[in-house]
């Protein structure tokens, strides 16, 4: 029965007037009632699908009634894509404010470099500070020249190495294919065997030598001139922003310069902390730099030194007595791979 009336109901016409209003309909007040009826005993619209191809139709294209939310849903909507806006608008405006202070920032470097340099500007100087970076510097480079000729030895030694290792084998080799000259070939054979030993030994304190070299000048040394680095442009900003604020203050003093010369003042001292506290973290790094090399250097050149002179002695107990007391480790016995430092 509510199958019929709910048929009938949805294909009943309702008359409009010329006003808008419903006319009178062609059924009796009992229809009414029976729709008052299935309108309280049907579903509840809350859980209700409104379905694409009509009432009993397919139930591709369901709508659950429950995510209709009408005139709220739009507003929610609306606001999500609103607050999506600004956040779209906030990210965009701080690139641009970040990408303006950049180009500043880059504009007034850039003319105090070209004033330096043509001599027309000013340039805030330490000169007790600037001859220690000098003296790095300078330091550093003959430091690279002392890596460079030891990795050659470090090369030129290891082919001497395997030459006499080649070699003592083939004299080995001939000791026992010729009875007449055995004793012979026997004895250079051992004598180049020894001299292979006692030259892996001093390769591997030469080897020690190099990569301690090498720590210092590519690493402790690198990492106090990047420092020095940050140091020497944050001198260049500080007086980049020291011109520009003198320059402001010479000027006129209405409201509008006054404004500028505040945020310049403001400018000036950022940048000045800034410069001051890389100063000082330089030379620090210097002193400490300076401590380490000494260090450094005084057991490396005690090392190299000893092997060297064990090595050429052919003291082969002094040899492999300064490798323990310097803690080096030799490679493995039947490793004839050359190490990192030796393929440079």
């Amino acid at each position: 029965m509510t199958d019929g009336i709910m048929s009938k109901a949805a294909t009943m016409e309702i008359p409009i007037n010329s006003n808008g209003d419903t006319g009178a309909l062609a059924e009796d007040d009992g229809l009414e009632q029976d729709l008052q009826q299935v309108m309280v005993s049907g579903p509840n619209l809350n859980e209700t699908s409104i379905v694409s191809g009509g009432y009993g139709g397919t139930a591709e294209g369901i709508i659950p009634t429950s995510s209709i939310k009408g005139p709220n849903m739009h507003h929610s909507s609306s606001s999500s894509s609103m607050a999506a806006e600004e956040t779209t608008r906030g990210v965009a405006v701080e690139k641009i404010e970040a990408m303006r202070k950049w180009s500043l920032n880059t504009y007034k470097c850039t003319k105090q470099m070209i004033s330096e340099r043509f001599g027309r500007g000013s340039r805030t100087v330490d000169l007790e500070l600037e001859a220690q970076i000098e003296l790095l510097r300078d330091t550093k480079r003959k430091y690279e020249n002392v890596l460079r000729l030891a990795q050659a030895l470090t090369n030129h030694f290891y082919n001497m190495v395997q030459t006499q290792h080649s070699l003592g084998d083939t004299f080995a080799d001939l000791s026992q294919k010729s009875p007449e000259l055995r004793d012979e070939f026997g004895y250079n054979a051992e004598t180049q065997k020894l001299l292979c030993k006692n030259g892996e030994t001093l390769l591997g304190a030469i080897n020690f030598f190099v990569s301690s070299i090498n720590t210092l000048v590519n690493k402790t040394m690198e990492d106090t001139l990047m420092t020095i680095k940050m140091y020497e442009n944050a001198r260049l900003e500080f007086d980049a922003y020291r011109s520009d604020l003198e320059e402001l203050s010479l000027g006129p003093r209405d409201a509008v310069a006054m404004a500028r010369i505040d945020a310049a003042q403001q400018q000036y001292q950022v940048h000045k902390e800034k410069y001051e506290r890389l100063r000082s973290d330089v030379t620090i790094k210097l002193k400490f730099l300076e401590e380490n090399k000494v260090k450094v250097m005084h057991k490396q050149l005690l090392l190299f030194h000893n092997a060297i002179s064990a090595y050429f002695a052919g003291n082969q107990q002094q040899l492999e007595q300064t490798l323990i007391q310097f803690n080096v480790k030799l490679k493995p016995p039947g490793s004839d791979k050359p190490s990192w430092l030796e393929e440079q």
